[in-house]
């Protein structure tokens, strides 16, 4: 590989000085297709006030052990580029058929480049014009080029955004709007035909504000309130069986592959046992964030894979920083999980505090983001910003004495982790409708 911190003329810094930020893109279903991602320094000091897309090349080229597969999964990955990582041979690294290459607003059109990413298309590599807010003359030049057009919807008002939106329509191009924040501006995308969707409006309590919460949700929440009281596994099971489509889950789950049993296991007792507690209850907190609805059961939810993420990287930490000390790794991982059940329950977290039993260290993580939780749950919330929080992520780094190379390897380890757990549940989910 080319040694890229000289291609560049980068200054060599170490690839763990940086974390990685990814934000979901979704589509017009709210349904995840893919990430941003980007990468953000973690250091204090001039290097962090550096252009962090020029560091894309020299960042991925020393962290490639991290491995696109581990961060993305299936979906696609949009990168940003500049001229300078554009032009490099770099570029080839990342392969064509897992990636977008956002064309970044600051970008000068030349002859040059206009023929550099006209060899890269006829390489298979897929294009997207980036912060679009007005028509110009270097957008035409690269219009024929580009498959995708990301405009910056709060730069816009829906006048303005109407009149964008046409004019690429026309020109047969997908339209992605960013930086959605509001139930308003969603609702305008959508009728104006914009295909995709990037910004925390589907984790905001606001968007799924009237939504009943759903039986299985209801019986779920009680059986963890069990496994917190510790009663026995007889009890459990009784109100189990009270909800016949997650009897078959729990059935379907630990008769899988992944598992390895060597028999069938056909009884709900037997089931927990298998299972454990531990196991049992991961899954449940888990299941809260699924797709149930019949006409969208075979589709993964962004919030799932969110909150799946967020709890194994809040109970890593622990692990790290406190080894040894099972039921605190267990803690992280639950405020991991309802940390954004808020948004699942449409509620504020203030009332989902007081309707559920938690104790005195998780209410204040999820409330106030304090306390040893809090902090690591805030550290965790940095990685899902578009951004830069360098300066903020380096205090808590600190604070939790945790370094930068840990970090770096316990967010590629949550990231993988969730990328499974979604595909692994998405499978099971199909695999049901095909049954049905």
């Amino acid at each position: 590989m080319t040694d890229l911190s000289s291609d560049l003329a980068i200054p060599e810094q170490h690839a763990h000085d940086f974390f990685l930020a990814r934000q979901p893109i979704l589509n017009r279903d709210q349904e995840l297709i893919g990430y941003e991602l980007l990468f953000r320094s973690a250091a204090v000091g001039p290097a962090n006030v550096s252009d962090d897309v020029s560091a894309t090349a020299a960042v991925i080229a020393h962290a490639s052990e991290l491995g696109l597969n581990n961060v993305i999964g299936n979906f696609l990955g949009f990168i940003n580029v500049d001229a300078t990582v554009l032009m490099s041979d770099f570029i080839h690294f990342l392969p064509a058929d897992k990636v977008i290459l956002e064309i970044l607003e600051t970008v000068r059109v030349t002859p040059e480049l206009v023929k550099r990413v006209t060899e890269l298309v006829k390489a298979g590599y897929t294009f997207a014009l980036d912060d679009v807010i007005a028509e110009s003359a270097d957008i035409e030049q690269l219009l024929p080029l580009v498959k995708i057009i990301k405009i910056d919807v709060m730069e816009l008002d829906p006048s303005k955004l109407l009149k964008l939106s046409v004019h690429f329509k026309r020109a047969q191009k997908m339209l992605l709007a960013e930086k959605v924040e509001t139930v308003a501006q969603f609702k305008d995308c959508v009728t104006f035909g914009f295909d995709y969707f990037q910004g925390y409006y589907f984790a905001k309590p606001v968007v799924l504000q009237g939504k009943k919460l759903e039986a299985s949700k209801i019986v779920i929440m009680h059986i963890l309130t069990l496994l917190v009281r510790n009663v026995d596994n007889g009890e459990i099971v009784r109100y189990i069986k009270r909800d016949v489509a997650l009897s078959l889950t729990l059935l379907r789950l630990v008769n899988t592959p992944v598992y390895g049993f060597m028999k069938y296991i056909d009884s709900l007792g037997q089931a927990l046992i298998v299972l454990g507690r531990r196991q049992l209850k991961r899954w449940l907190q888990i299941l809260l964030f699924a797709n149930t609805e019949p006409a969208r059961a075979h589709t993964l939810s962004p919030l799932l894979i969110l909150a799946a993420t967020r709890g194994k990287m809040l109970e890593l930490i622990t692990e790290k920083i406190r080894p040894g000390r099972r039921k605190m790794s267990e803690i992280a991982f639950t405020v991991g999980i309802m940390s954004l059940i808020d948004a699942l329950f449409g509620m504020s977290m203030d009332t989902v505090v007081k309707q559920i039993t938690v104790s005195a260290e998780i209410r204040d993580a999820l409330l106030y983001r304090t306390g040893f939780y809090g902090e690591i749950l805030q550290l965790v919330e940095f990685t899902e910003r578009t951004e830069n929080a360098g300066s903020d992520l380096s205090e808590l780094l600190t604070n939790l004495r945790l370094s930068a190379d840990d970090f770096f390897a316990l967010e590629r380890d949550a990231f993988e982790w969730g990328n499974n757990i979604s595909s692994n549940m998405g499978h099971q989910s199909q695999d049901g409708k095909d049954q049905d």
